[in-house]
């Protein structure tokens, strides 16, 4: 896509969020958007007077993602650029905010739901930290310094994760160039000067965020990743004076979900994803 289409359809992927009150394509698709990865494809639908109806883009992993114009829904054209994208490959479809819409649109195409993540919220006061394990200390990160001691534990962490544990720096460098990227809310813990672990929050429309917490397999059992988390969570409520925090945890992960519910988190939505039937 050259410039042009890629503002043409940010525009429309702004409007659609406007009316849902959630985004279409994911923050990972977003970048891809602007970044024009050449990994990722893009499917446009437009009426014969060339306008913008909507858009879909398929990623390496054949995961689709797409939008239709809140001006021109339920005129079929969602169904006709989904069965497009199937044809171009795809063999998943995530379902953003679980509409029932989409979901029965999937249905109706013959997809399975295969993977459920949940957005959590809390509007709790700010936790109190627990101590570091002894030997543990916490500090913030340092652009141009950090960044490939962050990927070795990111991938350690998120080994069995179908999506974090695969960044590279392309996707770390493009986060850090976001208006939203603070280091000083980016906290990672040390032993003996080794990184083994990490809390990364995000800020942005109003909204706290646990963007991401992992911990490195030595350090696994050890609290570290509740500790990490009452840290951010403490910067992004009191530092920054964000009364609402949210994070997305995967259904099938009930260990990250009861420690999180103990941390006053709630499911607030879901996000579906739909797979070709095997």
């Amino acid at each position: 896509m050259d410039t042009a289409e890629r503002e043409e359809v940010a525009a429309l992927l702004a409007r659609a969020a406007e009316v849902d009150g959630r985004q279409a394509v994911s923050e990972q698709g977003r970048l891809a958007l602007r970044s024009g990865r050449a990994e990722v494809s893009h499917l446009t639908s437009r009426d014969e007077a060339g306008t913008l109806l909507g858009y879909a883009q398929i990623d390496g992993d054949r995961t689709a993602e797409l939008v239709i114009d809140p001006a021109h829904r339920r005129q079929g054209h969602g169904r006709a650029l989904l069965l497009r994208a199937l044809d171009g490959g795809a063999q998943q479809l995530w379902a953003h905010g679980g509409h029932p819409g989409a979901r029965r649109l999937a249905e109706e195409t013959g997809l399975v739901l295969v993977r459920e993540l949940r957005q959590l919220r809390r509007t709790d006061a700010a936790p109190q930290a627990p101590a570091l394990p002894d030997g543990v200390t916490v500090r913030t990160f340092v652009p141009g310094k950090d960044e490939e001691a962050w990927l070795r534990v990111n991938a350690a962490a998120f080994a069995h994760h179908p999506e974090q544990g695969s960044w590279t720096r392309r996707d770390l460098d493009e986060r850090e160039a976001e208006g939203w990227f603070d280091p000083n809310g980016f906290f990672l813990a040390e032993r003996d000067g080794e990184l083994v672990g990490f809390h990364w929050t995000k800020a942005e429309g109003g909204l706290g965020e646990v963007y991401v917490v992992g911990v490195a397999p030595s350090e696994q059992g050890s609290g570290l990743g509740k500790v990490l988390t009452a840290v951010g969570l403490r910067h992004l409520i009191e530092d920054r004076g964000l009364r609402t925090v949210l994070l997305y945890v995967d259904a099938d992960n009930p260990a990250a979900l009861r420690v999180y519910e103990k941390a006053g988190f709630t499911v607030h939505e879901v996000d579906l994803m739909y797979g070709v039937r095997p």
